[in-house]
């Protein structure tokens, strides 16, 4: 391959172009076919499928039906989405990254899917994933670079994005399976609040901290795609008929990111943050490489305005580690267990051996874990509160993608954050030497979603402008 397989296309300009019928259906879905058909023997970032091609086009045809009239069309109208294969679709075969027969882990469509199609949008088929959203890795490859990891587990849903097979793609995180694949494939990645997209019609990894999340080729585009998945957005409304191509309905607000109702929000536009650094054990963990240029984005984000305040907030972060790890593995254990029963020779190795860790961990490890986390959320609530911060900033992955696909890449720097059930976004955020992308990772209040997301778009603008 001569040059990378990188074409992101924007989800806000995609959606508005196919609701105008710019173009009309029959032709995007015999372009995105073409392009599937072309571009993914190369980044494996799809489950293969027979029958696409026709599958998608009558399903156009129903939805163009619906909608015959632009200015009724809704706000996702024909655009074409990646949905990660542990996801339920109907209609298509759920394998979960494994060998076990789908019918097995056949289910209803989730919810999530329900709402893709409730906004108009397509499925464009199933992504790869790694083995049950757990470490063994699928085939896909990094469209900057093919030799490399894309990440995982959401591995195909980030390539697909960067790739430009699809402006959206769905995935899931347990530890660090949206933010460190976004972080490797150079887009956008945003992890809600846990529990903030309902869970159901989904193969369970670890419940606990099991969240639905999304990539996009940009900030805009994940925000609309939020405002359509998530339960009780508030700020722009997607759900009403007042949509406007522009991605914008109404005056255009954002909420505050506080519970409530639509009234609660903030007029204009968001207050320059105060952007919190968790200084110490945590963020050492980032390799030599990734840390010098994080600190030279915090001293290009210092000069555009924001204040920038270093914080002690991990102290036992090697403690924090191992308690979600019990969880993690306690409740793989036992999601698997009739499953593995059955078919455990079908699993892959690093799957079995993650099953056989949970089953040594017992009830009372993890009630005590959980409880662990209670107090680590109060104490990391009253260090935000005593330091003013509004956003917290670290490496989305410890550097750039590993080389080889044996791996999907160490998932630590997002580890403390699915611990807390944190809404987080990565922003892409330069390159290593040797031409690998790096993210930005942003971190929000649990339930301050809508504020995350808007208050990001300056530091969005500061990347661009680097």
């Amino acid at each position: 391959m001569e040059e990378p397989l990188v074409r992101p296309r924007p989800l806000i300009r995609e959606a508005a172009g196919l609701r105008a019928g710019v173009p009309e259906l029959p032709e995007y879905v015999d372009r995105l076919c073409a392009l599937v058909e072309r571009v993914d023997p190369l980044v494996h970032a799809f489950v293969p499928e027979p029958g696409r091609h026709d599958r998608l086009h009558a399903q156009a045809r129903e939805l163009a039906a619906r909608y015959p009239e632009p200015a009724g069309r809704p706000p996702l109208y024909g655009v074409a989405v990646g949905v990660k294969d542990i996801v339920h679709v109907d209609g298509l075969p759920t394998h979960g990254g494994s060998a076990l027969p789908p019918g097995v882990l056949a289910g209803p469509q989730a919810v999530v899917v329900d709402r893709l199609r409730a906004a108009g949008a397509l499925v464009a088929g199933k992504t790869v994933t790694a083995e049950f959203a757990a470490s063994a890795p699928g085939p896909t490859r990094n469209p900057h670079h093919p030799a490399h990891t894309p990440g995982g587990s959401s591995s195909g849903s980030a390539a697909a994005v960067a790739a430009g097979l699809v402006a959206l793609a769905i995935g899931t995180q347990t530890v660090g399976s949206v933010i460190r694949p976004a972080a490797y494939c150079g887009v956008v990645g945003f992890r809600p609040t846990y529990g903030r997209i309902p869970m159901t019609g989904v193969i369970p990894n670890a419940p606990s901290f099991d969240t639905l999340g999304l990539f996009t080729a940009d900030l805009a585009g994940a925000a609309l795609a939020a405002s359509l998945l998530c339960d009780g957005w508030r700020g722009d409304d997607w759900r009403g008929d007042d949509w406007r191509g522009d991605g914008r309905q109404g005056d255009g607000r954002w909420g505050d990111g506080r519970p409530g109702g639509a009234g609660e929000q903030s007029p204009g536009e968001p207050a320059v943050p105060v952007l919190g650094v968790p200084d110490g054990t945590y963020l050492e963990c980032a390799e030599p490489g990734a840390r010098r240029a994080f600190e030279e984005l915090l001293d290009r984000l210092a000069r555009a305005g924001p204040a920038v305040r270093r914080v002690e907030l991990f102290p036992d972060f090697a403690e924090v580690r191992r308690q979600l790890q019990l969880v993690n593995r306690f409740e793989l254990a036992r999601g698997h267990a009739d499953w593995f029963a059955r078919f455990g020779g079908l699993y892959r190795p690093e799957t079995v051996a993650s099953i056989r860790v949970g089953r040594g961990v017992t009830a009372e490890d993890r009630a005590a874990a959980l409880r662990f986390r209670e107090r680590l959320r109060e104490r990391v609530a009253a260090a935000e509160a005593a330091a003013g911060v509004d956003l917290w900033l670290a490496p989305s992955a410890t550097g750039g993608a590993p080389e080889g696909l044996h791996s999907t890449g160490d998932a630590v720097m997002s580890l403390p954050w699915s611990f807390l059930g944190r809404p987080a976004l990565s922003l892409p955020a330069g390159r290593t030497p040797q031409g690998l992308p790096l993210g930005l990772q942003v971190v929000g209040a649990a339930g301050g979603d809508e504020l995350l997301l808007a208050r990001s778009a300056l530091l969005e603008a500061v990347l661009a402008d680097g």
